[in-house]
């Protein structure tokens, strides 16, 4: 993800930013533009940005910003949607009967906009299934009650997320109760927006031969290996060949970890490019590391494995310097990096 800075002022800004620390600007995001903007009230009902690019076009919050409190999106003052491009896509949010859940929902939205934003940047910007009933996407955020437990996964263009999920304490007892050295709301997102791409870029193209030599024939009874996977665990040898054990589970599997992981290189790396950052090691054959373009414009994906390799060893190391877990706990054997170029290629297919 690229840095942000107010319009008026200049200041440093994040992504989740409303409001500027330094001169009290109204921020928001615009997704067509891929940046945050300062705004200012025309006097006529209408927020108009300082930056001479977007002159004489009025902006206006998404409902969910001006009213609710979990988004940060704008849209162009004349559109008749109320909804930003983003919450257009969720259909179902939680019942706002507690402020626990919308604690949730406000987490919850903030960790999609993350999805969505790396999704515009590989030209992959997703139809809300409201506009597009068969190749659209629709989030569905559920709470589970007595006897209704909620699954997050994936079926026909819906995303359907657990909101415990939003829970830190949750998450990281369900981490540890499956052995994941690695669970965040984020990654949720990226690994059932790979199931949802698996059917918009690869169900029947001509990519099925290639998919199935790199990760399995995906027409292998689902539920039959879902069952084996939990009533006997991963194989053994599980890390030589797949990015994580429930990649192992099955090739529609495989694809959606591979899918999140590589979303996860590329927009920390874009990120690192973003912020100049660089590694000029003192002890020559250390890790180096000068990103000079987003990895997803580069067509050689080993320039992106170099890339990540160094900035993985420094993000580890600094952890580690301040006693918090890895980052970036995984091994890439020759089989997963096979994978994961395969990803990068079919991305790249999109530019």
């Amino acid at each position: 993800m690229k840095t942000f800075h107010c319009d008026k002022c200049g200041q440093l800004v994040f992504f989740e930013n409303v409001r500027c620390e330094n001169c009290g600007s109204v921020l928001g995001y615009l997704p067509d533009d891929m940046a945050i903007h300062a705004f200012e009230e025309d006097g006529e009902g209408t927020l108009r940005s300082p930056d001479l690019r977007l002159a004489g076009r009025g902006y206006k919050k998404c409902v969910n910003y001006a009213h609710e409190d979990v988004c940060n999106w704008m849209l162009e003052a004349g559109e008749a949607s109320e909804l930003c491009a983003s919450c257009q896509l969720t259909r179902i949010i939680p019942a706002l009967s507690s402020e626990k859940n919308r604690l949730y929902w406000k987490r919850l939205e903030a960790a999609k906009r993350r999805l969505l934003y790396t999704l515009w940047a590989l030209h992959l910007q997703p139809t809300p299934k409201l506009n597009d009933p068969d190749a659209g996407l629709a989030f569905e955020f559920l709470e589970a009650a007595p006897g209704q437990p909620v699954m997050t996964g994936h079926a026909n263009g819906v995303i359907t997320i657990n909101i415990a999920e939003a829970d830190p304490s949750f998450r990281e007892k369900t981490r540890e109760d499956m052995g994941e050295p690695y669970r965040t709301l984020l990654g949720h997102f990226r690994h059932e927006s790979g199931h949802f791409y698996f059917d918009r870029l690869l169900a029947d193209s001509d990519r099925l031969g290639e998919f199935r030599a790199l990760f399995g024939d995906e027409r292998e009874d689902y539920a039959a290996r879902l069952k084996a996977h939990y009533d006997n665990g991963p194989p053994a040898d599980w890390n030589e060949r797949f990015v994580s054990a429930y990649a192992s589970m099955h090739p529609w599997e495989d694809w959606a970890e591979t899918w999140a992981h590589y979303l996860h290189m590329v927009d920390t790396l874009d990120t690192a490019l973003a912020c100049g950052m660089m590694l000029k090691p003192k002890r020559a054959g250390d890790p180096e590391l000068v990103i000079e373009k987003q990895p997803v414009r580069s067509d050689d994906f080993d320039d992106v494995l170099n890339d990540w390799f160094a900035l993985s060893y420094v993000l580890n190391s600094l952890n580690r310097s301040v006693g918090m877990p890895d980052p970036y706990p995984f091994t890439l054997s020759t089989p997963v990096i096979g994978k994961l170029r395969f990803v990068h290629k079919v991305v790249r297919s999109r530019f």
